[in-house]
């Protein structure tokens, strides 16, 4: 890929990103304050709200670390358009990538509204009731060392081994190839975006160092090391709390 089209690229993913974030910002800023003063029962626009504060959560999060499968996506159809074979943009592989977590997002709105109407949730989001959290960390942290995390974590590191065993050609093999991709990530990453829920929903600050972690554990030579290492951590905080 040309060096200007590589740097576009990497600036398009960047924007993406920021976007995401400021919405994100955005969004917790007014569903928080909106949770401190309603406590009745919510109705289907405040489960929008919060349905849409998660799927940009997710986008913010989840966009750095898939950007070396978008770039690899993007090298190979380019090479293929080279040779006069059928070219999709990356932005297609990205959209199914992202329709994944937005189903995801759809569960962490109902486990968020489940909770917070059984008086279980602080306005910040995160639980009032010490097990649930024991229980989530405990979890998360047995989850880093199960075969099922090491398989997912194994194609979200691999990005050219991915996509050599999982091509598809067209507009819709771009979008099921996403997807698929996607619903590894949420494999290998829904027990850390439940320690949201020990954490705070809306406490940004966590919500950045998680990201920070995802990528690591995605893309650094250690990152499957440093993610046992952080489950060890984490059923620790569990036994110490």
């Amino acid at each position: 890929m040309p060096r200007r089209e590589r740097a576009a690229m990497l600036a398009g993913l960047a924007l993406v990103c920021l976007l995401a974030w400021g919405y994100t910002w955005h969004l917790a800023d007014d569903h928080m304050a909106w949770c401190r003063v309603n406590t009745s029962a919510w109705h289907a626009a405040d489960l929008l709200a919060s349905f849409a504060m998660w799927v940009a959560m997710m986008a913010a999060m989840m966009v750095p670390s898939v950007s070396p499968m978008v770039l690899a996506f993007a090298e190979i159809s380019r090479a293929r358009k080279d040779r006069a074979m059928p070219y999709v943009p990356a932005a297609v592989f990205l959209a199914g990538y992202l329709a994944a977590w937005t189903a995801f997002s759809a569960a962490a709105t109902l486990a968020q509204e489940g909770l917070r109407s059984a008086a279980l949730l602080s306005p910040e989001m995160s639980t009032i009731n010490p097990w649930i959290g024991r229980v989530l960390l405990i979890g998360a942290g047995i989850f880093q060392w199960t075969p099922l995390k090491n398989a997912c974590l194994r194609q979200c590191r691999s990005p050219l081994g991915f996509l050599l065993t999982e091509w598809r050609d067209g507009r819709g093999g771009a979008l099921r190839m996403g997807w698929r991709h996607g619903l590894y990530c949420v494999g290998c990453c829904w027990l850390l975006m439940a320690l949201l829920f020990v954490v705070g929903v809306m406490n940004l600050v966590w919500v950045a160092a998680i990201a920070g972690f995802v990528i690591v554990e995605k893309i650094a030579p250690a990152g499957p090391v440093l993610g046992r290492a952080a489950g060890a951590v984490m059923i620790a905080c569990a036994v110490y709390l």
